[in-house]
């Protein structure tokens, strides 16, 4: 977060740049850590080292680059456990999730590090018919030093999923991880620095507002930014002071639309864990679900018999809200939904506690209500009955966010995929994308821009660089002030004969 203020608070601590605070259990407030506010000052000086380390680590290649990432990964591995629970400890998720998230970190690593050279790697490429006598080559060439603002929703696969990529790519990276998660930060930092042995390649500072804008205004040649759609805008406005690129991962209120033919089980399974999973606090977390008015009652009753079944708090399913202040928002959607008629057929305002909430299906909700409109991010999910399909993605696409979405459908799954605003949907699951190295990750419109995982998100941190080399000289003189009468007439009866016919 960006307010240009110089301190941090959390849980009620306030600490001054130069002074120091601390990270906490949100299930039960216990102190986990303690970590410096880092000044612009110190920020810069971690960036300049960046720098240094960058340009040598770029020149090493991809062979040992991908040495490198692969030791990584196998670290993570072998030290999962601690990992883990320090996810849970900070965090506040259940040892079972954590186990997940550092799971599929890995495979992104791993990803990242067999296909940097085939994806960014030199190749040659045509050089077309008027340019035949030029040899064409393409590569794409770090960028520098990556800075990323990390989410506390997912503090292991969250950062790694554009640092791993942005080192595969020859870059070095500073990490702002989030207040709430500062210790997970440092943690993979100094993982990394372990198996590469130089501690400047992946770094991070630590710190809240302040930091983060002081990252932006670094001189990074790139940020990648996860967070709310207002955080998202203030970042955009302290990196525009130096033209710094960002990619942004913002907010979105995804939706799970159900059809009349869909596997309903399997539906209600997938609402009930895409929407409560993690305490619903994943920017691709199920918020909304529109079912076809065939299957309604049933799709309802399924899915209230689940929930039923889950309980938030300690050693259960459902883990703490990691953000406090979050508790209120949550609390201002339902309310919200209930006076504007909706009706909670668990959960609600009850079962909102000073640091669990307790999962909540709410129906009869009107469209403008702000658990449709926003994003909760909390165990809430929306069912909203349909008269047919064009309903449910005229009201899916009606938000402005397009993040990520779930069809369940019999015949027409894909075409329903395909017409759903979002950058990514998953046909018969939920998320499914997410766990799939090869394919990009992010979203459209007010969910941001920009893409991170597959071969999109190798690009995304480098630059295409474009060589051509004269092998001989053209006979049809063209890029000379030698140029003939007969070259142009040679030309054009070329392009005439090659682009003039249907």
């Amino acid at each position: 977060m960006i307010d240009g203020q110089s301190s941090v608070s959390v849980e009620g601590f306030t600490a001054e740049v130069g002074e120091t605070f601390a990270s906490y259990d949100p299930a039960n407030g216990a102190v986990v850590g303690t970590y410096p506010v880092h000044s612009a000052a110190e920020v810069g000086a971690a960036v300049r080292r960046a720098r240094e380390a960058q340009a040598s680590w770029a020149e090493v290649g991809f062979d040992e680059r991908k040495r490198v990432l692969l030791a990584w990964r196998s670290s993570l591995v072998k030290r999962r456990t601690e990992l883990e629970d320090l996810v849970h400890a900070e965090n506040g998720k259940p040892h079972a999730d954590a186990t997940i998230e550092v799971i599929v970190a890995v495979q992104h690593i791993d990803w990242a590090a067999k296909h940097a050279r085939k994806v960014l790697g030199p190749r040659r490429v045509g050089s077309g018919p008027f340019m035949v006598n030029q040899s064409a080559r393409l590569e794409y060439r770090p960028l520098g030093v990556i800075g990323i603002l990390g989410p506390w929703d997912f503090p292991v696969f969250g950062p790694v999923g554009t640092a791993a990529y942005a080192l595969a790519g020859g870059n070095a990276v500073v990490l702002k991880h989030s207040e709430y998660t500062p210790g997970i930060g440092e943690w993979l930092a100094e993982s990394f620095g372990r198996v590469a042995g130089d501690d400047r390649l992946f770094q991070t500072v630590t710190g809240a507002d302040a930091t983060g804008e002081a990252l932006c205004r670094s001189g990074v040649d790139k940020i990648s930014f996860t967070g709310s759609l207002p955080t998202a805008r203030k970042v955009l406005a302290a990196c525009a002071e130096t033209l710094t690129p960002v990619l942004v991962d913002a907010g979105a209120s995804d939706v799970l639309v159900v059809d009349e033919d869909a596997d309903l089980a399997a539906a209600a399974d997938a609402a009930v864990w895409g929407a409560m999973n993690n305490a619903g606090q994943v920017c691709i977390s199920v918020e909304r679900a529109y079912v076809h008015e065939r299957v309604y009652d049933a799709f309802v009753g399924q899915v209230v018999e689940l929930t039923g079944k889950l309980k938030a708090g300690a050693g259960q399913p459902i883990g703490p809200i990691t953000m406090p202040e979050q508790v209120e928002v949550v609390r201002q959607h339902i309310t919200d939904a209930l006076e504007r008629g909706g009706k909670a057929l668990t959960g609600g305002l009850d079962g909102i506690g000073d640091r669990y909430i307790q999962p909540t299906i709410l129906v009869d909700v009107p469209e403008d209500a702000l658990v449709v409109r926003a994003e909760t991010f909390g165990p809430v999910l929306v069912v909203a009955k349909v008269a047919d399909m064009d309903e449910a993605l005229a009201k899916s696409n009606a938000t402005g966010f397009g993040l990520g979405g779930a069809v369940f459908a019999g015949a027409r799954g894909l075409d329903l995929a395909r017409r759903m605003r979002s950058g990514m949907t998953s046909v018969n699951s939920v998320v499914a994308y997410a766990g799939v190295p090869a394919l990009p990750y992010g979203g459209v419109g007010n969910s941001g821009f920009g893409r991170i995982h597959g071969p999109d998100g190798l690009r995304e941190w480098t630059t295409a660089k474009a060589i051509t080399r004269q092998r001989f000289s053209n006979p049809v003189r063209t890029t000379t002030f030698t140029r003939r009468p007969l070259d142009n007439r040679l030309l054009a009866a070329a392009a005439r004969i090659l682009y003039g016919r249907n």
